[in-house]
């Protein structure tokens, strides 16, 4: 286990979920905390939360000039970076024929192109201190449920993506890792679940593939796998077997979707008639305010 006293951790999405939850968790293990991401008022609660250990800076990982300012900010401000943890992400709940396309792009921008921008812009310095980097990916990434085409297909590209990056930098001293949580009790799962349609939807999803866990659980398995510079991370370990048998599930997954997919596309349809927009976009604060 690697120790991270001293260390300076970059984490964006850092306002509440799993983001800030790290930030804490690490902070009391001695390390420094740069929270980055739009929610500017909320990080700076976190930050405060935390102590002088953190900092909060303002940024959308869809924009570089912002990226760069933020990450200037926080080399100037602690010196280095150690550890970037690529957390932030938002969802949307609608189905392809009829979900909002910006709503459905601005996932695909900000889960995937927003993980490729954060590891970039950080990159330079996390080489020099012989680093490690982590992406929050998905079970979605493994398990391509309808209704999430857009966020499974970014969370699985995430995952391509830090297999590519891994071996293009491991000469370089730097490591690379990639995690899959499953469903857990966060801002943006609680807000998918709220939708009329969706809601229902992912709530007859079979056992444990539609379990929601506690917070506590995915912070568990994420600082254990940031301690250790995991290169996988499965929240919780059974996604590993899911890992294994992904090239059974797109058939299993089509064939349990027959009986229910029908009346739910219809029922998203109706609902969008009924309140417009509003029935098929960005799920979540955080979705939201990377709408705006």
């Amino acid at each position: 286990m690697a120790n991270v006293t001293g260390k300076v951790v970059l984490i964006t999405g850092a306002a509440r979920g799993i983001g800030a939850g790290l930030a804490e968790r690490l902070a009391a293990r001695g390390a420094k905390v740069a929270l980055v991401g739009l929610e500017a008022e909320e990080q700076r609660k976190v930050a405060e939360r935390i102590g002088d250990a953190a900092r909060s800076w303002e940024a959308d990982v869809t924009d570089w000039d912002a990226l760069e300012k933020a990450t200037a900010g926080v080399v100037e401000h602690f010196g280095g970076i150690d550890i970037v943890i690529a957390n932030a992400g938002i969802a949307t709940t609608g189905f392809v024929r009829s979900i909002d396309r910006e709503a459905f792009e601005k996932v695909l921008e900000v889960d995937l192109l927003g993980v490729w921008r954060t590891f970039r812009v950080t990159l330079p310095h996390v080489i020099e201190r012989k680093g490690y980097l982590l992406a929050i990916s998905s079970l979605a990434a493994i398990t391509h449920a309808p209704g999430m085409a857009n966020y499974a297909a970014a969370k699985a590209g995430v995952e391509a993506f830090c297999n590519s990056l891994r071996a293009e930098v491991a000469h370089l001293g730097v490591k690379v890792g990639v995690a899959h949580p499953t469903w857990i009790r966060t801002d943006l799962v609680e807000s998918a679940d709220a939708h009329p349609v969706f809601g229902k939807l992912r709530g007859g999803m079979p056992g444990f593939l539609g379990k929601t866990y506690p917070l506590d659980v995915a912070l568990d398995h994420l600082e254990a796998g940031v301690l250790k510079r995991a290169r996988t991370i499965h929240v919780p370990k059974w996604v590993l077997a899911m890992k294994l048998l992904r090239a059974f599930l797109p058939p299993i997954i089509e064939l349990g979707s027959r009986t229910r997919i029908p009346a739910a596309d219809r029922a998203a349809i109706e609902d969008i008639a009924a309140r417009g927009s509003k029935a098929a976009a960005v799920t979540g604060h955080g979705g939201r305010a990377a709408i705006r």
